[in-house]
């Protein structure tokens, strides 16, 4: 069994390094058909062309495609992500603070999100076909369609400037503790949790109703078990499995999808980040950071896969 899962492990490490190369080629290929000219949007509409030719010629905008690839693949290799245009300066710690950054963020909706729409699915489940279930798959299934730019600019007028309970910016300062911290980033992280909780409360309620309905639950009820330890240790344990998947799918949308969030709340993620490179024409910080979330989304499937094999015997014993 050790040496099976081994090679389960070493598989899915081989695809998530032919998956990172292959994005690396998308975003490297994406940067390059983006329209503008690299130096005039450093400079600026007004700067004569002799400068802009020259600063192209010294940043290596105007080599060929497949150079700079390999330049930029090499040194990515070595660790180096490669200096930014618009800073002259390295793109490593603008993409490691920005990340840290979404991180707190992505941490916080992740722990209000999780344990409220699993525990909302199995009430749903429970109550399955009643007022509770139908309000629950109701309200999920309607948030789940609300953009977040609408719920973040809905949120922003009730709680930061109607009621005023609320920062209206995420931004807190350089000395905040932990506390502090989370009252700035509480309004930020609500439009993420509004999203994210459709999703894994509708993907809780189907496979609390689908193990509810299985030969071994009533069969431990034909036994004489309490409804509780049923529930616990027979139906959640199985029911939950595929939500594992989905949350850590959706890992990566917690720190890469959050660009209208971290913009309409000016908050330094690594989103905004992003979008800001792209639109100053900073290809070193734009690759970077896009191949951070994509090596980010993979570890996370990744871990996922590694719990759903630990938890789930049956998967153990296909591997064999």
């Amino acid at each position: 069994m050790g040496k099976a899962i081994g090679r389960f492990v070493l598989k899915r490490l081989g695809l998530a390094v032919l998956t990172l190369f292959l994005l690396s080629i998308v975003v490297f290929a994406g940067c390059m058909v983006l329209p503008g000219n690299v130096a005039r949007a450093i400079l600026g509409p007004f700067a004569d062309q002799r400068a802009v030719d020259a600063l192209n010629h010294q940043l290596g905008a105007d080599r060929p495609a497949l150079s700079l690839y390999w330049e930029w693949i090499t040194k990515l290799l070595h660790g180096d992500m490669g200096t930014s245009y618009t800073f002259r300066a390295p793109v490593a710690p603008f993409v490691r603070d920005a990340l840290v950054n979404s991180l707190k963020l992505a941490a916080l909706a992740f722990v209000i999100v999780v344990p409220l729409s699993i525990l909302g699915g199995i009430v749903a489940a429970l109550f399955a076909g009643r007022w509770p279930d139908k309000l629950i798959s109701l309200t999920s299934l309607s948030l789940t369609v609300i953009p977040e730019f609408v719920s973040s600019i809905a949120l922003l007028l009730i709680f930061a400037i109607w009621l005023r309970w609320l920062p209206l910016s995420a931004s807190f300062p350089a000395d905040a503790g932990a506390l502090t911290q989370i009252y700035y980033l509480l309004l930020p992280c609500l439009p993420l949790v509004i999203v994210l909780f459709g999703y894994f409360a509708r993907m809780t309620r189907a496979g609390v109703v689908e193990a509810m309905a299985s030969d071994y639950t009533r069969t431990a009820i034909l036994k004489g078990l309490p409804r509780r330890t049923v529930i616990i240790r027979h139906v959640l344990r199985n029911a939950l499995l595929p939500t594992i998947t989905v949350i850590a799918s959706q890992t990566s949308y917690l720190i890469g999808g959050l660009v209208v969030v971290e913009g309409l709340f000016r908050y330094q993620g690594i989103g905004s980040l992003i979008l800001t490179a792209a639109r100053g024409k900073d290809f070193p910080m734009l690759q970077g950071g896009i191949l951070t979330i994509g090596a980010l989304f993979i570890a996370a499937v990744l871990i996922a896969d590694l719990i759903f094999l630990l938890v789930n015997p049956r998967t153990r014993t296909s591997l064999r």
